[in-house]
């Protein structure tokens, strides 16, 4: 089937569109649109929810702090950006006004992961987002809903869509990695972390891409190989007495050897030794091949480069691994498998304080590209409240540093010096605000307990103005 894009002023691209409006003020030629999928269905606006997109709003061009167009830092090349769902979807717009546009001149590859919007492309939005970033190597990405049943009611959808973190994930086959966001005034309930951790993800395959079913009754369980040339391989599972449960999974050289080589470029860049954790013990053939690759991996290419560093790599069991972290200081990044890093990964984000103060990027093996994204949900309750009119005090610091991750690879891959200061002054106003006290209900419920007063924390706006005042102090050169 032929698809088509149409330019759509529609509420959710004000951001963008503003951007390009007011470089084409300095510069006919940089005015640039966003592409949007052209459809005649019900679309997400910019608050999440349905709206009719058969008539555009009108258009005004202002910009939330006074910042010279002519002033604005260029950046040379594309990114993608992924809007999504809810009350992430309302802060994203928040952040793009008042922290991000005002600073930058940025091309930007606008592509709407909103759950109505995926609903009406049949999730080719989703795919076409991914390819972009393949293209452009760096890509941003809001909250999203990944639907249940629930929601398929809810949003009267045409199907249960499949998360799009696992598409996007597929296509670039890449490693997440999270790290949490230290603020010296947040408590940490493991107090000995002194250094950051960061845990790789091997976002593939496992209990993930895994066949269950029920067994009904006594039987015979098999596993059956059958080669494209050669024997076939049987291997006899289970005899069954009686009713319960089983599961085959499976993963391949190509997506390990792939998560061997980005979490050792990860750890080099971050210039941290590597830890691998499995349970080669018990599964002697399926986790001895993540241990096997990952060593030929690390001889081949990384032990030179490793040790001139004073950084090393090492496998341990996940049982001595999970102990280890407990009781050391941090400073190191913990390569897992799927369900491991999934399971620790929040661990790690509830010790280190909370999982509003996490980072969250996937990165492709060759270590080009990445997409950055906030480790949290879209916030549903919070979004509840926002259309009531409620005020709603929502932590919009994972978001924000979607934006920074992103941007800071950005910058690597042009060696833009002007936009990696820019990156880390977003980081550090983000913090320096949150240590002046100024922060959101949640991390204020660490510092003052489960009855804290409406003085000791700020909404959802309130934060994200606190955070853009204190970054015009660190970029006065680029404010009238």
């Amino acid at each position: 089937m032929r698809r088509f894009f149409t330019l759509g002023f529609g509420t959710s691209d004000t951001s963008t569109i503003r951007m390009a409006l007011s470089s084409s003020i300095q510069n006919p030629s940089a005015f640039r649109l966003p592409l949007r999928r052209h459809h005649h269905l019900p679309h997400s606006n910019s608050f999440g929810g349905a709206a009719s997109f058969s008539r555009f709003k009108p258009l005004r061009c202002v910009s939330s702090l006074a910042v010279a167009p002519s002033s604005r830092i260029l950046v040379q090349n594309p990114i993608v950006e992924m809007d999504g769902d809810e009350m992430t979807r309302v802060i994203w717009k928040m952040i793009k006004d008042k922290l991000i546009y005002p600073y930058l001149e940025l091309d930007v590859k606008y592509f709407d992961l909103g759950l109505l919007n995926r609903d009406a492309t049949d999730d080719h939005v989703t795919v076409e987002s991914a390819e972009a970033t393949l293209k452009y190597n760096v890509a941003i990405k809001c909250a999203t809903i990944t639907p249940d049943e629930a929601r398929v009611k809810e949003f009267n959808l045409k199907s249960m869509w499949r998360s799009p973190n696992g598409t996007i994930r597929n296509i670039l086959n890449g490693t997440v990695f999270r790290e949490p966001i230290l603020c010296k005034n947040i408590p940490r309930i493991v107090p000995g972390w002194k250094k950051p951790i960061c845990i790789g993800r091997h976002a593939f395959g496992d209990q993930y891409r895994a066949t269950d079913a029920v067994i009904h009754g006594p039987g015979k369980l098999k596993m059956i190989f059958v080669p494209d040339d050669g024997e076939q391989l049987e291997l006899n599972v289970y005899d069954f007495k009686g009713p319960g449960v089983a599961l085959a999974m499976y993963n391949v050289d190509e997506s390990i050897r792939g998560f061997a080589e980005s979490s050792m470029t990860m750890a080099y860049q971050k210039q941290w030794p590597l830890y691998l954790s499995t349970k080669n013990t018990i599964l002697k053939k399926y986790d001895g091949r993540f241990k096997d690759i990952f060593q030929e991996v690390y001889e081949e290419k990384w032990k030179e480069k490793f040790e001139e560093s004073s950084i090393w790599y090492e496998h341990r069991l996940i049982d001595d691994m999970v102990a280890y972290a407990m009781k050391s200081e941090g400073g190191y990044v913990w390569a897992c498998k799927n369900y491991d890093g999934d399971v620790q990964s929040d661990m790690l984000a509830q010790g280190f304080g909370s999982l509003g103060l996490m980072t969250s990027v996937l990165l492709s093996s060759d270590g080009k590209t990445l997409e950055a994204e906030a480790a949290h949900g879209t916030v549903t309750r919070h979004y509840r409240l926002h259309q009531k009119g409620q005020e709603t005090s929502t932590n919009s610091i994972a978001s924000i540093f979607a934006w920074t991750r992103g941007l800071e690879h950005r910058a690597k891959l042009d060696s833009n010096e002007k936009l990696m200061e820019f990156v880390k002054n977003l980081e550090s106003a983000c913090i320096e605000t949150v240590e002046s006290g100024k922060m959101t209900k949640d991390l204020a419920l660490l510092i003052h307990g489960p009855k804290v007063s409406r003085e000791f924390y700020l909404n959802t706006e309130e934060f994200i103005d606190a955070v853009a005042q204190k970054l015009v102090e660190k970029n006065p050169a680029l404010c009238s």
